[in-house]
């Protein structure tokens, strides 16, 4: 745990847990909060309608009246906390996993208010000998049962290239241990039930029958998704350490071409979707290539 002081007067402590979370508590002089929401109630004046006055003419106190309370906190500190985080970030030499979720914990009138910033940190794992323990169990042609905790033999079948990637990413998830931040869970975990939920509705159907027909409940099913969205994490990190330990890399014009399959007759509707499919396309390429990579070592 350490304290440091922005340029702002901000001071922060940086808490580090076991399981990767990161939280970084502020502590903002009042003098600063009333400063950035003085600042903040003179943008509002320009965009606020007040009965009585042309908009941008309102007297402040007016605009204070109409503005909600949330947004004035929100936009104030929106001022503040990214050049805070910043400085914590560069300071601490930290490596955010995911944007920070903010809460308040003290937020009085006149006094220092504190907020808190909780993120995570990408875990730092070794890959040990896998070559090794890997080129022996494609040898061996076992493949591992996870139910039964032990390798299975197959017998007189010749091993599909699916079944043989299969088993790569479940020897993976057995022998390299990775500890995956629950922020990190939490995050996908709460991503994938409100995506099943907005197909749900769309369905007009309500969740807890839906999950019932299935023989579950919430509780279960995010049991699952939980485990199901940790294993992804954790291969998706071991697959890209694998990628830059072997140097392995993909070209922009195999990202073009794959880009080109996965938009059809489309473009994308915006620069930032652009940017997030070729992340995406690269990322897919990548573990591909390293899964192609791995199974040219049997």
């Amino acid at each position: 745990m350490s304290m440091e002081k922005t340029k702002q007067n901000v001071t922060s402590t940086v808490a580090k847990l076991e399981d990767g979370t990161v939280q970084i508590t502020y502590v903002i002089p009042w003098s600063e909060i009333k400063s950035a929401q003085e600042k903040t109630l003179d943008e509002f004046v320009k965009t606020t309608a007040v009965p009585g006055f042309r908009k941008g003419k309102a007297p402040k106190d007016k605009v204070k009246e109409k503005v909600s309370y949330d947004d004035l906190i929100q936009k104030s500190l929106a001022t503040i906390l990214p050049e805070a985080l910043a400085e914590s970030i560069n300071k601490e030499g930290l490596k955010p996993a995911i944007y920070p979720k903010f809460e308040l914990v003290a937020a009085e009138e006149g006094k220092d208010w504190q907020i808190r910033a909780i993120t995570c940190e990408l875990p730092e794992f070794s890959l040990g000998d896998y070559k090794d323990k890997l080129k022996g169990e494609l040898k061996a042609g076992t493949i591992w049962t996870p139910e039964k905790g032990s390798p299975k033999k197959e017998e007189g079948k010749e091993v599909s290239e699916r079944e043989k990637e299969q088993k790569i990413l479940e020897f993976l998830l057995k022998y390299v241990e990775i500890k995956i931040p629950k922020l990190l869970t939490d995050e996908e975990v709460n991503s994938r039930l409100s995506s099943l939920l907005e197909k749900i509705e769309k369905l007009g159907l309500a969740l807890e029958s839906y999950l019932s027909s299935l023989g579950k409940d919430v509780n279960t099913l995010r049991a699952e998704y939980e485990k199901s969205a940790s294993e992804n994490i954790s291969l998706e990190l071991i697959l890209n350490k694998i990628a830059m330990e072997e140097k392995i890399e993909v070209t922009d014009k195999e990202i073009e071409e794959l880009k080109k399959v996965a938009l059809g007759d489309k473009t994308p509707q915006s620069h930032e979707a652009d940017h997030e499919l070729t992340l995406s396309v690269k990322h897919l390429l990548l573990r591909k290539k390293a899964l192609e990579y791995l199974s040219s070592l049997a």
